[in-house]
């Protein structure tokens, strides 16, 4: 039998083995041979005098290097930030967001007790009447002094109120839009969820409480009326609350005075006066600060002189110098029907017309 040196099938012929003991303590075992790091010179360096047949390889660098130690922590440290600054984003995620509520809607036709009275001056109707002392255009929606709430700045308090009056001067002053030509400046504002709605109610108005145009702009019908001049009074009031952490209200009560003359007719015709008065509520999350959008929730209108009898819904029909309201209420309200809105109507108080 085999030492306990010698391979399993004897020792090799012509290899050590036998008496030739003095080459055992040169035999390498299997993990001696792959531990070893040697690398064998080239031919031109073992030319040189007294070179060994080997040299030793440096020995492989384990672990990281500091190069590469310093962009695993650059990485580690851009990810924590990215992480934080995701959970501190001042704007919610769209994920997240809660739905809009569609407009809800009143439009309230005011009734003249007698006829309407006009003149040829419209100035002269402006300096008889209640908005004497009402400013001219957009002067007339001041913004009111603003501070911080709980959980939105100044900054955001002032971008939301510039937005509303940006909003009430599209939809309540610009020309094309009262002589119902238009409505794009005014769309361009609504948050994106409430714009099938508002198209709706231009493409089909209802007397529903949710889809009248009167309710989204102040709209005149241009085959009745024109504007005598531009010089709108106006004269109302903002206000912002926080309604809750994640929701800034806005509440403007506005009254607009336009002059007005029949269309058609020549430029000394007699002009009267036309008041509509809004009150109305808007809402703002963090979304809608940030795209300078607004959605509108609640819309209270009152307008005059109007007849009781006339549709609201797609335009505002004024009745004009010289004219009256006539027989006839208001459409009939059906309370069986329980998507239906009730017809109102109210009567315009004499204090409101020009004492001429």
């Amino acid at each position: 039998m085999g030492g306990p040196g010698d391979p399993p099938e004897g020792t090799p012929e012509g290899g050590p083995g036998g008496a030739e003991d003095e080459y055992r303590s040169v035999v390498f075992d299997e993990s001696f041979v792959r531990a070893a790091r040697l690398q064998e010179f080239s031919a031109e360096e073992r030319m040189a005098d007294h070179a060994p047949a080997v040299r030793r390889r440096p020995p492989l660098h384990r672990g990281l290097t500091r190069q590469a130690l310093i962009l695993v922590m650059l990485i580690a440290v851009a990810f924590g930030t990215a992480i934080y600054m995701g959970i501190r984003h001042p704007y919610s995620s769209p994920q997240a967001r809660r739905p809009v509520e569609p407009l809800r809607m009143t439009v309230i036709p005011l009734a003249p007790q007698g006829k309407v009275p006009g003149a040829a001056d419209a100035g002269r109707l402006y300096a008889h009447s209640l908005a004497a002392p009402f400013a001219v255009g957009a002067e007339g929606i001041p913004l009111p002094a603003s501070r911080s709430t709980a959980h939105f700045s100044d900054s955001q308090v002032v971008a939301a109120l510039t937005s509303v009056k940006d909003y009430i001067v599209r939809s309540s002053l610009y020309p094309d839009v009262i002589t119902g030509h238009e409505a794009r400046a005014a769309r361009s504002m609504i948050d994106s969820e409430q714009l099938a709605q508002f198209d709706q109610s231009f493409d089909h108005p209802a007397a529903d409480g949710r889809h009248a145009a009167t309710g989204w702009v102040v709209r005149i019908d241009p085959a009745r009326a024109r504007l005598s001049d531009d010089g709108i009074r106006v004269s109302g009031s903002l206000q912002a609350v926080e309604a809750d952490s994640a929701t800034l209200e806005v509440s403007a009560d506005h009254t607009f005075v336009y002059a007005l003359r029949p269309t058609g007719a020549a430029s000394d015709a007699p002009a009267s006066l036309f008041t509509v008065r809004r009150e109305l509520t808007f809402r703002f999350d963090h979304d809608d600060l940030r795209t300078h959008q607004l959605q509108l929730v609640t819309s209270y209108v009152q307008a005059g002189p109007l007849a009781c009898a006339e549709d609201s819904t797609a335009y505002l029909r004024p009745l004009l110098a010289g004219q009256s309201a006539g027989p006839g209420g208001p459409a009939g309200t059906n309370p069986y029907d329980m998507d239906g809105a009730t017809a109102l109507c109210g009567t315009l108080s004499t204090k409101a017309q020009p004492t001429l």
